[in-house]
Parts: structure tokens; sequence; C-alpha cells
């Protein structure tokens, strides 16, 4: 996402959002500056996050202390999106043209990092990652001759191919995935679903062969230059959420969520008022996040604000949940 990335990298807090009115999060000083839009919760005790400057944070005891086990010589790449397996095996994604696109992977708990791929295709720009499981992965570029590339691993991550096209349907003009918080792409079970927006129309392309073939899909969502489907989730294959927004409108009320039951998407009953970067599953319910707050609903359908504070990604594991954003910062629930 050429155009949008150094925009939603810069983009700042709402004033007179305070930190005062955080009460749904506890934060956990991390010792960075970074902007964190990369999360892998991996359970209550661990999780790792990634972001700017080459920045790659794990925990180990619930975000007391933070370990900063980046990539040495990375300074300058921007880990928008991490996938962890356990607090040993993760791997990392950078995003931006040529070969700012990169992945990494650990099995050490980032002592030491293989740098598993490089683009050099000065066409892509690749935006996301997402496992089916510990072996099999997916990490998506913006479209090249335009179709959405897809690069595929069966081995986890130590080798990465590029996708035949031919299963995938023309991109729409000007669209493209948002780099904004690591989930333009998510999996459950053997299918798969990429968000998109840039386009006259945002759209969901799921697969549900793997990554093999891909089905676009319009979804009830504001679309443009800086709108449309920012983060997608799945607690089941049947069961899904799709939210974003327009970044550069953070507070505008217009609905931006849409569930799926497998039939197709459906605009929400209600939806969190403003733009949302991430979404993610606790328990049955739901909990998003954006520059102006946090989100949470019990069943999809009624939200209420729970906090104010700026967080660009969220991820849960059962009913603890960990958030990530601007300047280092991290809270638990």
């Amino acid at each position: 996402m050429r155009i949008i990335a150094a925009a939603l990298a810069a983009l700042l807090v709402l004033p007179g959002v305070a930190s005062a009115t955080d009460t749904y999060w506890e934060l956990k000083p991390t010792g960075t500056d970074a902007r964190l839009r990369g999360l892998s919760a991996v359970s209550g005790q661990v999780a790792w996050a990634s972001g700017s400057k080459g920045t790659v944070l794990r925990t180990v005891n619930a975000g007391r202390t933070w370990e900063s086990v980046g990539p040495p010589g990375t300074e300058a790449l921007e880990f928008r999106d991490i996938e962890a397996f356990d607090a040993r095996n993760a791997v990392a994604l950078s995003i931006g043209e040529g070969e700012s696109s990169r992945i990494y992977r650990t099995s050490d708990g980032g002592r030491t990092w293989w740098e598993e791929f490089r683009n050099t295709d000065p066409k892509a720009f690749y935006d996301c990652v997402a496992f089916f499981d510990r072996f099999r992965g997916l990490a998506l570029s913006d479209p090249v001759d335009g179709k959405f590339r897809v690069l595929r691993t069966w081995d986890g991550g130590r080798s990465w191919h590029v996708d035949d096209p031919k299963g995938m349907p023309d991109a729409l003009p000007g669209e493209f995935a948002f780099a904004a918080s690591g989930q333009c792409v998510t999996t459950s079970g053997n299918h798969a679903w990429i968000a998109t927006g840039g386009g006259a129309k945002a759209r969901v392309l799921e697969s549900r062969d793997g990554g093999r073939s891909w089905k676009a899909s319009e979804v009830p969502l504001p679309s443009g230059e800086a709108a449309g489907v920012f983060a997608v989730a799945f607690k089941t294959p049947w069961r899904g959420v799709a939210i974003g927004g327009d970044y550069l409108k953070p507070t505008d009320p217009t609905p931006a969520f849409a569930t799926n039951d497998g039939r197709g998407w459906t605009a929400g009953e209600q939806a969190p008022i403003g733009y949302r970067s991430g979404i993610a599953y606790r328990g049955d319910g739901l909990v998003a996040v954006g520059p102006s707050g946090t989100d949470t609903s019990k069943d999809g359908k009624s939200w209420k604000i729970a906090d104010t504070g700026s967080f660009d990604t969220v991820d849960c594991v059962g009913h603890t949940c960990w958030a990530a954003g601007e300047k280092g910062r991290v809270g638990r629930t």
C-alpha cells in the first residue's frame, strides 16, 4: 500500500484524547517510542509486537518486562506484521517498495534471525502475513500487473514462493491492502481472507482451499483512497467480521463494520463510531481499536466505548487481549 503507508505512519492521536480516560486496558510500558502495528498474542503471558525503526518486542511475563529482539541492521525497516507460534518461534514482515519488503524468522526467541525472503520486484509491496498452522502461511502484496500477489510457505516460513496468479480475481482500479494493523489477511481452518480498500468498492477476497483460488465479494463499508476494509477476523470459517473506515476521518460516524455468516457480508446492526484499524474476537465477543479509542461488543450487534486511548492493532487469546500502537503503547486486558 504505497501511497497510504507513510501517511498512516504519521497519523497522530486525536487532540483532547487523554490517557486519564483509559479504563479498559492495563498499559504495559515497553521502553520504546516506536509505532507498533504488528502484534501476535500467544497466551496471557507471551506476546510479540513489531513496528517502526526495525522494532520487534517480546514478553514472556504478561508484559511486566519487554525484550527488544529485532533483527540487527534493520533500523530503517517497518515491521508492520508479526506472527508468533510460541515464545521462541516467530515470523516478522517488513513493508515497503522493492527490497524494503522482507520476511525474517527466529526460532530462539529473537536472539538470532534468518532473512527468508527479500522482494526484488519493484512493483510489489507486501502488507501482511498470516498462517493456517505452524507450517503453512501466506504473505500478501498489493496488486502486481492487476492482481493481488500472494507468497506461500509450507515449512513454517523457511522458504517462500510466489503463487500462480491465475486463481486470483482482477483487482479494481486503485485497489490495495492497508498495512495498518497486520490484519489485512487472516485465516481460519483452510480458509483465508484478504481485506481491501482504495478502489470504488470495499471488498474481501476469500479462499476456501488454502489460498490456491480466490473469490471477491463486495463489503458494505466506505471505500476510497484512504478508506476500505482495514481488518478482518474469523472465529470459524463461517463466522467473521470486517472493520475499517476512512483513516483521514477518524471520527466519521459513517458505519464501517460488517459480519459474515459464511453466506456473504452484511452491514452490522450497529458499528463503532469512527475509523477502526484492528479487530479481534475475545471469547464470543469482539474488541475493535483505532486512534480514537476501543469499542467492545458481546454479540457483534451492539457496541459500547470501552476506552479512548489510541491503539492500531489488537489480538486475543481466549479472554485475554493485547493491543499495540503509537509511541510504544501496549495494553493488556
